[in-house]
């Protein structure tokens, strides 16, 4: 598609690892359910001006770089710090992450193809950065207790009862939205939400723009089946698509996670 990816660093007992390129989804989750002391960095400085350099050598004359939402990482403000000095580089604060940062993607490309310069697709997409909804649940509480999200005494009582919570990104950071007893429960509230949100926050929003998604970590090709379904039933005339959760963000989640998702 002409775009090139950075991907975010993941250490895993002391070991930096890169999505995509020296680890997988499956090895991935093999390590977290194995008890592996696991986190998540930005991208180098080196590494992102590295990127740029290899893009300018390629023949490319300006830059549009899209990193994940200010909110949720720093390595928003380390790239805008590193592009100050570089007329060349326009970074995006996005306030997007996973599927809905690539329909800002998908938009970058579109907005090029109508020859709009490296700034105007900037203006753009931060423009309409909060024309999209993230709902996500997990399957179970463990690795919320473990990053400090959720307290040991709440994981023990939802583990107990079956209580999961839906979180929700509407722009830069992560917040609660419900509780719910069950997947199938959090499935249909999720559903809810997106529904929702179409019919207030974005009613003004053009619908040949929209783009409705699944996503998750670990799942197995009955329950993405079984979603895709639930979502094309809600939103007829859609295409349902499915992307997996990216590791940096499976590593707070774990395995079996379903989040939707929609965008503009």
């Amino acid at each position: 598609m002409g775009v090139y990816l950075l991907p975010m660093p993941v250490i895993i007992n002391g070991q930096i690892h890169y999505e995509g390129e020296t680890i997988c989804e499956k090895a991935f989750y093999a390590a977290q359910r194995s008890g592996a002391a696991i986190s998540t960095s930005q991208p180098s400085p080196g590494e992102v001006l590295a990127l740029w350099e290899q893009a300018f050598a390629d023949g490319f004359e300006q830059i549009v770089y899209i990193p994940m939402s200010s909110g949720l990482s720093h390595s928003c403000k380390t790239a805008a710090m590193l592009a100050a000095d570089d007329s060349r580089v326009y970074v995006v604060d996005n306030h997007r992450i996973s599927y809905t940062l690539y329909g800002s993607v998908l938009r970058a490309l579109d907005l090029s193809r109508q020859e709009l310069n490296a700034e105007q697709i900037k203006n753009v997409l931060e423009r309409e950065s909060y024309q999209a909804s993230i709902y996500i649940t997990v399957d179970t509480l463990e690795y919320l207790k473990k990053g400090g999200r959720i307290t040991p005494a709440a994981a023990l009582v939802g583990g107990i009862l079956n209580i999961r919570p839906i979180l929700t990104i509407q722009g830069e950071k992560l917040d609660a939205f419900a509780k719910a007893r069950g997947m199938r429960k959090c499935v249909e509230l999720m559903v809810q939400a997106l529904r929702s949100d179409l019919n207030t926050r974005f009613r003004k929003c053009s619908l040949e723009r929209l783009r409705v998604a699944m996503a998750g970590t670990a799942l197995d090709t009955a329950m993405i089946s079984s979603l895709q379904a639930v979502l094309q039933k809600a939103f007829p005339g859609q295409e349902i698509v499915y992307h997996p959760l990216p590791i940096s963000v499976g590593c707070h989640t774990g395995p079996g996670a379903v989040g939707m998702a929609l965008c503009f």
